[in-house]
């Protein structure tokens, strides 16, 4: 397994033992990485969760639910959510924001990805998205929205655009195997495809490229990173490093997102911030306390708002400085 895959089964295996997954839930995610026969090896392991997760009820049979709207239902929105009243949330009607689904070419295919930009006609500097492991969902969406709120061409790649796009996938659960399963340096060169797209757009300056993203996301921006020297700022939420071998490659300010109570990822935080400093690399770490992984997520069952708010407040002054 490449280190995107291990890092999506400790995950689900973690969610498990927290009673965040079904036993059938998590089986079904792990064996779309590893196979079957390990993902049973690895849930035997583990022995029966603390408090046995509930399955989400069924939509309605008649309609089959896309990846986002299960992932949504998967997830238990928080009373904030629910209302509609999350803070720092942009509506789709925002008369500040534009946005749009899009599509570029990205070598022999073509790629979807979410577009949202300030009115005006700019330029405006990048800041580039990645999804969680559930692909591009409705949450993605908003996150980029926030981007344009505060100045900045948003753009949220769909990974699974080769597979036909997030929202096509009816099997929610399958998500994690299919990104996964896609050499890393693929997802690097997708997003490479959404800066040259936007090079042929007025309202974007792509001299100034920076990125946000989140879990699964927070790795694949460590990737970028690393492969796209151009870029200018990069805020990895809670997300997997790249191997100490690719820091050198790294040109862009890091500012790396942390949950106190994400041991998984929290962890390796002593590797890197020393790998980033001997190759005097501009880096700084914020952990947050009393939180865990994925606390951002207003739509999951770890958002914590302070957290939440603190830390995108944090992400907007690291672009402020170097992008603007």
């Amino acid at each position: 397994m490449n280190h995107l895959q291990q890092y999506l089964v400790d995950e689900f295996v973690e969610d498990y033992q927290e009673g965040l997954l079904t036993r059938r839930q998590a089986l079904k995610k792990i064996a779309g990485i590893t196979g079957l026969v390990v993902a049973t090896q690895l849930l035997a392991a583990c022995g029966d969760p603390a408090t046995p997760a509930t399955a989400t009820s069924a939509p309605n049979p008649t309609t089959a639910p896309t990846a986002t709207t299960a992932a949504a239902l998967e997830a238990t929105p928080t009373t904030a959510s629910a209302a509609g009243s999350v803070p720092n949330s942009v509506a789709e009607n925002d008369p500040a924001v534009k946005a749009a689904m899009v599509e570029f070419a990205g070598g022999d295919s073509q790629l979807m990805a979410y577009l949202a930009q300030p009115v005006g006609a700019g330029p405006f500097p990048v800041v580039l998205v990645c999804h969680e492991n559930r692909g591009l969902t409705l949450h993605i969406q908003d996150v980029a929205r926030r981007v344009a709120k505060a100045g900045y061409v948003g753009l949220a790649v769909d990974l699974l655009s080769r597979e036909g796009g997030t929202a096509s996938i009816t099997d929610a659960d399958s998500v994690p195997g299919l990104l996964s399963g896609a050499p890393p340096e693929r997802h690097v060169a997708d997003f490479k495809a959404g800066v040259d797209y936007l090079k042929t757009q007025s309202f974007a300056d792509t001299s100034k490229v920076g990125m946000v993203g989140f879990c699964f996301g927070g790795g694949v921006t460590w990737l970028v990173a690393a492969g796209m020297p151009e870029l200018k700022a990069a805020v990895p939420f809670y997300g997997p490093p790249v191997p100490s071998s690719e820091i050198p490659k790294i040109n862009a300010p890091v500012l790396a997102i942390y949950a106190e109570d994400d041991d998984r990822i929290t962890s390796t935080v002593a590797d890197v911030e020393a790998a980033m400093q001997q190759n005097n690399k501009v880096y700084r770490k914020e952990i947050y306390p009393g939180v865990n992984h994925a606390f951002h997520n207003d739509t999951g069952q770890r958002y914590n708002a302070e957290a939440a708010q603190a830390a995108w407040a944090e992400t907007l002054a690291w672009f402020k400085q170097y992008l603007v």
